[in-house]
């Protein structure tokens, strides 16, 4: 029995940008399993196991929330910045774009309209903003 190479062991797996939590857990799976191989393991398997790995941790930390006493200002920002989207964005969540700085900043208190849009901008509980 021969080597699997890198080049047979990527068209088995497949590696994409993971978006989905099914896909997360089987990519979780998939390296696990790599990581218990130990010595076992291949040049192919370790090239495959480290990409996996990044895999895994940016869908980590596009998923990660701030912590539960975050205030609602700073756990948008934490958001934001993880989406990689502009603060323009949230123009149409706000209305204007001095009420989207004063909402970062704290200044201004999210409704429960705005935690609504929020929510479906970001993939989240809208009960995160308020």
């Amino acid at each position: 029995m021969g080597t699997t190479t890198y080049e047979q062991l990527l068209c088995e797996v497949r590696p994409e940008v993971i978006e989905t939590d099914k896909r997360y857990d089987d990519v979780s799976v998939r390296l696990a399993e790599l990581v218990r191989k130990g010595n076992r393991r291949t040049a192919s398997d370790t090239r495959l196991m480290k990409l996996l790995a990044v895999l895994v941790e940016d869908y980590d930390r596009r998923h990660s929330l701030p912590l539960d006493d975050s205030s609602p200002a700073e756990k948008l920002r934490h958001l934001l910045e993880l989406s990689g989207k502009p603060a323009t964005a949230l123009i149409s969540v706000f209305g204007q774009r001095s009420h989207v700085n004063e909402a970062l900043t704290g200044k201004r208190p999210i409704s429960v309209e705005q935690a609504r849009k929020l929510g479906t901008l970001f993939s989240v509980k809208p009960g995160l903003f308020v």
